[in-house]
């Protein structure tokens, strides 16, 4: 078990290398002409529809980078999960936190303990039952196995860093903030959290 882990290990350096960054704390347009009502209701829909992220798969994520790199931001969790179930309902539904996620990032959700097998720039990565998690996850989270966690990685699908832990509207916005514009080139975390 431990060799599989340490093979695991090697795996995610090599497919999310990069950068580590440790010091981490954790439109739509309605036109000016006149609208039937029916144009109103389908405008009203997708403004709602943009208003919230639209999360995606991984492999979805990979796909969209290949004709438009963006980095990815990563909501690693389990059903079971409490704090994984308040930043659903609180912090991804932050109008700041859907417009930071939707502007910058490609959005994912991974189910730590999901069944589905997820093949990845030609590795497939499954559920492990020694692990009682899927492959990626254990992967993403570099062993550290704690829900929520948010992973963030560039747009080669380097690793930037994985955050642990709930994180409210305010404090998620920051991190979103930081790695979207680009601000962990040039400084670390607390320095950034000082000038903002």
């Amino acid at each position: 078990m431990i060799r599989r882990a340490a093979i695991l290990s090697a795996f995610a350096l090599a497919l999310f290398a990069g950068c580590n960054n440790r010091n981490t704390s954790a439109s739509l347009q309605a036109s000016t002409t006149e609208a039937t009502p029916v144009q109103l209701t389908a405008l009203e829909g997708a403004a709602k529809k943009a208003e919230k992220i639209q999360w995606m798969t991984i492999e979805q994520a990979a796909a969209r980078m290949e004709k438009e790199p963006r980095k990815i931001v990563i909501d690693v969790y389990t059903d079971w999960c409490g704090w994984c179930k308040k930043m659903d309902k609180s912090t991804f539904t932050d109008p700041k936190v859907v417009e930071l996620v939707n502007k910058h990032f490609y959005p994912v959700k991974l189910n730590a303990e999901g069944k589905d097998a997820i093949t990845l720039r030609g590795q497939t990565f499954t559920y492990k039952d020694e692990y009682r998690s899927h492959e990626l996850a254990v992967a993403l989270l570099q062993g550290q196995m704690s829900y929520p966690t948010t992973v963030y990685l560039d747009e080669k699908m380097n690793m930037l860093a994985p955050v642990p832990g709930y994180l409210d509207a305010k404090t998620f916005s920051k991190i979103l903030r930081y790695f979207g514009e680009n601000h962990h080139k040039s400084m670390n975390f607390q320095e950034y959290e000082k000038q903002n």
